[in-house]
């Protein structure tokens, strides 16, 4: 007899049958892509063919880095479908555009940025003089974006070129700091959060102790952003040939531009001067076959991308092969935490190891620390420190090399090099130490009548998230931290060649720009990685042979295999990365805020961090 099933059994059954289906089809699409993949690989030639006349396409894809984050297959994934802000390698666009210059197949350099999310100044700037620098060979560069952001602007002001989409625009902001506070709803939670800190301008815990900016914090970021944004508008008038007060004056007064334009964002920007044509994407495609030619298999112009391109240059070429003597850049990018970390994140022990394998490698004659952090453990990077001190008693120049921020734990690994450059838009500074342990007894006892009691025969023994926390325990966590600001101005005092009390004045935890951080004796010199190789190459006594590597720990095979296979099938596909939805980079925002702040594992709870991100 047949037996009618329970309507909701029924629904479940649906669901998950449903559930399960939507599961096979996504392995099946899963494993058609791989098996495309490998017949591609099986198939393809390994060197990419580049027409006689061709353009050179980079088409940098989300956030440009100094170091690529190692990532799960979960998110190499989320990457690959768009649902995480992708990441370009800085020195591969540089590496590709170098080599461009003096290869006569490639009479263009298209700067495609679209896509293209951001980056730090200094980033900027970098890729910004290896395009000036291209343009002395007399080939042509075009830039083109369907919507150029502020960053993306930097870039294609360096163009000869500029073309904007027919519904196009050109945004540029200006520079902001804003943040969320959450004093009010601590409160309303009834949690307590214990801070401990040195510092005046220590802002990185305020948003736990205030409901908006402190005017301590206003007065420091107020000069820095007003460093930076100068900055930005003095090398884009120098590039575009605008007065970098007409720039200042688009910026800000927007909305009367927007007026005068009737609302025509493309109109605005080619009656400023910003943009010199407005082309469909039909038309760009037609005006760069003019140029290099057709690709009449493809339907469009000669092109190679400079991810392709770079599979044609010598692996030596740029030192990724470098024999001889040489000097080794070992980067240290992301939140300094203790123990090994991945790629991406500064691991005590890791980044130590790294500096110690340049120093055990008898070519290497001198190491460059190149920093883009803002901090975080003080016991890593002590360890990173002495590891420092270690390759300079062994004789081997150490120079510290700063990125976009090189701030708290970041300016605490460099004050055992020999030299420190920075960047004039370097954000740094930051000589300050704070502890932070949250409880909540308050909301398990008034809101759900949870109460936790015992006894323990010493008072840390009792230490407890959901208890409040005693009062001599406080007092000597405050005393640690005093203790680690003391040892953390004396570091920068015997590497400066200033009093603890000098340092003392300059520090309380504020941030500096590179022009300002110079001025005040905190770093030797302003110049970009190059400067600070040659200099590191200089002090070795190197003279000019010798060559430059990357000592970096090796992306593990399965790794390197995946990214790479997902990387393939969607360009087998046909399919480009679509940007992330503004929701989307909220919440990835939220999500790498959340991840940084529950990684932090220093064994005394000290922490040298800035509030600046490193990307």
């Amino acid at each position: 007899m047949y037996e009618r099933k329970n309507p909701l059994m029924r629904l479940l059954g649906g669901t998950w049958r449903a559930i399960d289906s939507s599961r096979k089809v996504a392995v099946n699409l899963l494993f058609l892509a791989i098996v495309i993949v490998l017949l591609v690989f099986v198939f393809s030639s390994d060197e990419p063919e580049i027409a006689d006349t061709t353009a050179l396409v980079v088409a940098p894809k989300g956030q440009l880095v100094e170091q690529l984050t190692a990532k799960s297959i979960e998110q190499m994934i989320d990457e690959a479908r768009g649902a995480a802000t992708p990441e370009t390698l800085l020195k591969d666009v540089i590496d590709a555009i170098k080599a461009a210059k003096d290869d006569d197949r490639v009479q263009v350099l298209l700067l495609d940025l679209s896509s293209f999310s951001g980056a730090r100044l200094t980033k900027l700037q970098d890729l910004g003089e290896a395009i000036i620098d291209f343009k002395t060979s007399g080939k042509k560069v075009i830039a083109t974006a369907d919507m150029y952001g502020q960053d993306a602007y930097y870039l294609a002001a360096h163009a000869d070129e500029i073309l904007t989409h027919t519904m196009g625009a050109v945004m540029l902001e200006g520079y902001g700091r804003y943040r969320m506070y959450f004093k009010e709803g601590i409160d309303k939670l009834g949690l307590d959060v214990h801070i401990f800190k040195v510092g005046t301008y220590k802002s990185a815990v305020e948003p736990f102790l205030l409901d908006g900016m402190s005017d301590y914090a206003k007065e420091a970021n107020r000069e820095w952003l007003g460093d930076l944004w100068r900055i930005y508008l003095d090398d884009v008038a120098a590039a575009r040939g605008i007065p970098a007060e007409n720039l200042d004056d688009y910026a800000q007064n927007f909305p009367r531009f927007m007026a005068e334009a009737n609302g025509d964002t493309t109109k605005a920007a080619l009656d400023f001067g910003l943009a010199d044509q407005a082309l469909t994407r039909v038309e760009t495609r037609e005006h760069l076959i003019e140029l290099v030619g057709e690709d009449e298999e493809a339907h469009s112009y000669n092109q190679i991308a400079f991810t392709d391109y770079l599979k044609t240059i010598d692996d030596d070429r740029f030192g990724r092969e470098a024999k001889g003597d040489r000097v080794g850049i070992v980067v240290a990018r992301g939140t300094i935490l203790d123990g090994t970390q991945p790629a991406g994140t500064i691991g005590g022990e890791s980044t130590a190891a790294l500096i110690r394998q340049a120093r055990n490698d008898d070519d290497v004659k001198a190491i460059v620390l190149r920093v883009d952090s803002g901090g975080g453990s003080a016991f890593a990077s002590e360890v990173i420190r002495r590891e420092c001190e270690a390759a300079r008693a062994d004789g081997k120049p150490v120079i510290a090399s700063m990125g976009s921020v090189a701030a708290s734990g970041g300016f605490w690994i460099s004050t055992s090099t020999d030299q420190i450059w920075a960047h004039p838009s370097t954000i740094t500074g930051s000589i300050g130490i704070f502890g932070m342990i949250p409880t909540y007894q308050r909301p398990l006892a008034e809101h759900l009548g949870i109460h936790v009691d015992g006894i323990s025969t010493a008072p840390l023994a009792g230490v407890r998230v959901d208890r409040e926390l005693p009062p001599e325990v406080g007092d000597v966590i405050q005393g640690i931290i005093e203790h680690g600001y003391r040892e953390f101005l004396q570091r920068v005092a015997d590497s400066r060649g200033m009093t603890t009390e000098e340092v003392d004045q300059i520090a309380q935890g504020r941030v500096w720009s590179g022009v300002d951080a110079h001025e005040l004796g905190l770093v030797d010199h302003l110049g970009d990685l190059d400067d600070a190789v040659a200099a590191a190459a200089e002090l070795a006594e190197l003279g000019d042979d010798y060559a430059v590597s990357f000592i970096e720990k090796e992306e593990e095979f399965k790794d390197k295999m995946i990214r790479e296979m997902l990387a393939e099938a969607m360009h087998v596909a046909g399919q480009d990365l679509p940007d992330a939805s503004p929701f989307d980079e909220m919440l990835i925002r939220i999500e790498r805020a959340a991840a940084d702040f529950a990684a932090l594992n220093d064994p005394n709870h000290a922490y040298a961090l800035s509030n600046i991100e490193t990307d």
